[in-house]
């Protein structure tokens, strides 16, 4: 009788405890974002802000990652609850393209949001003589970190414009910061950097030194042959000096959570951003471009129930 008494209260302990842990993973919400002078970093925080007022008992927590690449594998394996990344490489990650950092599909991932647009923004300094794409060869350049979103669009917007990593006479895997001031002290020429318009480590560096944003033809977009990349223009004045308009490339950015994350959680989570865009907007002029009548464009994975819920709710989804 005894040990059947201790073998019950065992049962039950290991019962009590399970439910505990169930209920400590379910009430936590990791944001995966990016480097701290990119958009991803303030937009996360904002969103953790907005998280952590709808859902107060929840542990709400911020982490500067490598970006898209980084926050996708980490989904994958359950660090993380939800994350920012660009379109091709939530693309490439739903396929398993080893070339982009993914060994195998990472099928755990699920859609969540579409957001704002990137831009593929090509700076470089006024004294180093570059105009154009041509002119990168010989040069030194920052292409973001290693298998980063930024870097993925790197490969292709310079393999559509004919160069490699070979043609540069030094190529440097930074994150947009380090790469700015790489270029104030004159030991990098030139920074291509993904990201929305107007972020703040371009803006730092047009403030401080004279600079070039390169164009992006229309036929080079073409020959990425990669629906995620679209023609788009970087309006004059976004950044100091720069007076006229920039054919540039636009990629959208999404959130993704995984499957892990319960249906309630993540019907939580999409409610109170799109019922708190103004946080948004107020991290970044990014939020600006944020839109739910675009939340579902382009998705390329499946969604989360608990985001599909909310969307057919507002009749966003049939």
């Amino acid at each position: 009788m005894r040990t059947n008494t201790v073998v019950r209260n065992l049962a039950a302990a290991f019962a009590v405890a399970l439910a505990m842990a169930g209920a400590q993973a379910a009430d936590y919400i990791g944001v995966l974002t990016g480097g701290t002078s990119g958009v991803y970093y303030p937009m996360g925080v904002a969103l953790s802000q907005v998280y952590s007022k709808a859902m107060p008992d929840a542990k709400v927590s911020v982490q500067a990652t490598k970006a898209s690449a980084e926050n996708l594998n980490l989904l994958q394996s359950g660090r993380g609850e939800v994350g920012f990344t660009l379109g091709d490489a939530l693309s490439d990650a739903w396929k398993g393209d080893a070339e982009a950092g993914f060994a195998t599909p990472l099928k755990k991932l699920r859609g969540l949001a579409g957001i704002y647009p990137n831009y593929i923004q090509i700076v470089a300094s006024a004294e180093s003589g570059i105009r154009t794409l041509a002119d990168l060869k010989g040069k030194r350049i920052s292409v973001g970190a290693p298998k980063s979103g930024t870097e993925l669009n790197a490969r292709a917007v310079l393999k559509a414009a004919g160069l490699s990593y070979k043609d540069f006479a030094k190529v440097e895997y930074l994150p947009f910061g380090e790469s700015v001031e790489l270029m104030k002290n004159r030991q990098l020429d030139v920074t291509l950097q993904s990201a929305g318009l107007g972020v703040s480590s371009l803006r730092d560096l047009a403030v401080s030194t004279k600079v070039v944003v390169v164009e992006i033809p229309a036929d080079v977009v073409a020959k990425i042959g990669d629906p995620a990349y679209q023609s788009a223009t970087i309006p004059a004045n976004t950044y100091e000096g720069q007076v006229k308009d920039v054919p540039a490339i636009a990629i959208t950015n999404f959130l993704v959570t995984h499957s892990g994350v319960s249906d309630d959680t993540v019907y939580k989570m999409t409610k109170s951003m799109w019922e708190n865009l103004d946080a948004l907007v107020a991290a970044h002029a990014s939020g600006k471009q944020v839109k739910r009548e675009n939340a579902l464009k382009g998705m390329p994975l499946p969604l989360h129930p608990g985001a599909e819920k909310y969307y057919r709710e507002i009749g966003l989804l049939k």
